[in-house]
């Protein structure tokens, strides 16, 4: 009897001494799924660039007050913008009131872009395709992918 029982207790030694490894076996593979997966994924969201240069469009406080619809529509928008820009290293600061010709380019673009709407384009529902319009409009005047975003910061149609 003593030796019927020395096998049974040398095969659920066995038994757990597998179990023991799977399980570990198991842990690791999921941590390296879940670290090499799941880190891939989200830095291919996260894009890694430098802070960008901020330009407000317009009066300081006002922001861009336009006649929108054609001549004879009656019809204002006053819009807030601000521009996120690439900075650019080559440029040098300007010190004084006037805006450089970089703002002038940006802000004459943006105030022809909004011209040019129709009254139906600017929808809420219609406002990622306007800054998205804006920002591409602004990159073809300045020759390069320099806008990194636009955000509306007021926004009043009357």
């Amino acid at each position: 009897m003593a030796e019927e029982e020395k096998p049974k207790k040398m095969s659920m030694m066995v038994i757990i001494i597998l179990i023991v490894v799977g399980l570990i076996l198991a842990g690791g593979i999921s941590y390296l799924i879940a670290t090499r997966v799941v880190a891939d994924k989200t830095t291919d969201k996260i894009t890694q660039r430098e802070p960008g240069q901020f330009i407000k469009l317009g009066d300081a406080k006002e922001g861009l007050i336009l006649n929108i619809g054609g001549v004879n529509s009656g019809r204002y928008l006053k819009i807030g913008l601000i521009v996120e820009l690439r900075p650019d290293k080559n440029a040098a600061s300007q010190e004084g009131k006037l805006p450089s010709p970089e703002e002038i380019r940006i802000l004459d673009t943006a105030v022809y872009v909004l011209r040019t709407q129709k009254i139906e384009d600017f929808d809420p529902l219609k406002q990622d395709q306007l800054k998205e319009m804006l920002k591409n409009e602004i990159n073809k005047t300045l020759g390069e992918d320099r806008v990194y975003d636009i955000y509306i910061t007021n926004f009043v149609l009357q």
